[in-house]
């Protein structure tokens, strides 16, 4: 239940809705709902077969890349590439919370982003366990407040939604399907598909959870 927990954690990474909204927002509704599900399926078909022998054979990112044939030096590339895809994550979490606090509190930005680099030292370093109980804490908390801005707009301006859904992208001009926007789209969440190695690496710690 924590390693599960933890890893469902992973929906509530803030860049997730940023990535959505500048889809939406550069290439229309259309273009974006319709690249976020083929991504979708594109990141579900390419993680299912990865997820089952990860859990399988209790293997981690790294011993898969090996047994896929890419040997040492391709599973020491392929763990860079996922490493820095994690940072460049992080550091975008860290800019949109740094984004928050300046906001809020008024505080040079530069101190926003220290702040929000010092916060989450202990986090890291205290790995799953930390995180673990920090979403039990505050997952409830979560679920609310993400879905209260719906529940909000729905109160107070319900026609926003009949809007929203014929939102033209600033690229695209209109809010019509388009081949060349779509693809675009697809390309950025396609990029999102590195994401699979931070689930292998929950899923590898499943077998050893049992066995406890």
């Amino acid at each position: 239940w924590r390693v599960a927990n933890t890893a469902f954690g992973a929906a509530s990474f803030l860049i997730l809705e940023a990535v959505g909204a500048t889809l939406l927002v550069q290439h229309g509704f259309t273009n974006a709902a319709l690249a976020i599900l083929a991504t979708g399926l594109i990141i579900f078909l390419a993680g299912l077969p990865i997820s089952v022998y990860a859990a399988r054979y209790g293997v981690d990112m790294d011993l898969l890349t090996r047994g896929a044939g890419f040997g040492y030096v391709g599973s020491t590339i392929t763990s860079l590439i996922y490493a820095a895809f994690t940072f460049i994550f992080f550091a975008l979490e860290a800019a949109i919370m740094a984004l928050a606090l300046r906001l809020y509190l008024d505080w040079p930005i530069v101190w926003c982003y220290i702040a929000s680099a010092i916060v989450i030292v202990p986090l890291v370093l205290r790995g799953i366990t930390l995180i673990s109980k920090l979403q039990i804490w505050t997952q409830g908390l979560w679920l609310v407040l993400l879905v209260l801005p719906y529940v909000a707009i729905a109160i107070r301006d319900p026609g926003a939604f009949r809007a929203f859904a014929g939102l033209s992208g600033y690229l695209s001009g209109n809010s019509s399907f388009d081949w060349l926007m779509f693809g675009a789209a697809c390309t950025v969440g396609c990029s999102l598909v590195v994401q699979i190695g931070e689930q292998v690496d929950y899923i590898f710690i499943f077998p050893h959870v049992e066995i406890a």
